[in-house]
């Protein structure tokens, strides 16, 4: 299997797993969420960890472009506003509370990866 189909792979058994884990037990799944946040940096570290792996493997091993990584980003971005658009009242509390306790000063660096990606996508796009 080549590094993209093993990423995919993983992916379509977390994904299986989650859905039949909540299928049967939602508890269960709350309580092994709540185990993985419970510290959310050492989460975070983790995910950015396997974030930085599967981003080399996708562009320098699998020579996908980051345009086209974004344009796949935007996909799944649009998939998720689909199942978030049915708690879209509980989303714009929780977005208006974190606005007003200054959101780019706790996220600065989630933002500035962002802006890293958008550059190197525009960057790739026009130059």
């Amino acid at each position: 299997m080549t590094p993209i189909e093993i990423i995919a792979l993983i992916l379509i058994i977390f994904s299986a797993i989650k859905i039949l884990v909540i299928s049967v037990n939602p508890k269960s799944w709350a309580d092994f969420v709540k185990k993985i946040w419970a510290k959310p940096m050492v989460t975070s570290v983790i995910s950015l960890i396997l974030a930085a792996v599967v981003l080399y493997y996708l562009v320098w091993i699998e020579e996908i472009t980051i345009v086209q990584i974004l344009a796949v980003t935007a996909f799944v971005a649009l998939l998720m506003a689909v199942g978030i658009g049915m708690y879209a009242k509980e989303v714009i509390g929780m977005a208006t509370k974190m606005l007003k306790k200054g959101i780019l000063k706790r996220a600065w660096f989630y933002t500035l990866l962002w802006v890293a990606l958008i550059a190197w996508g525009a960057y790739e796009l026009f130059f």
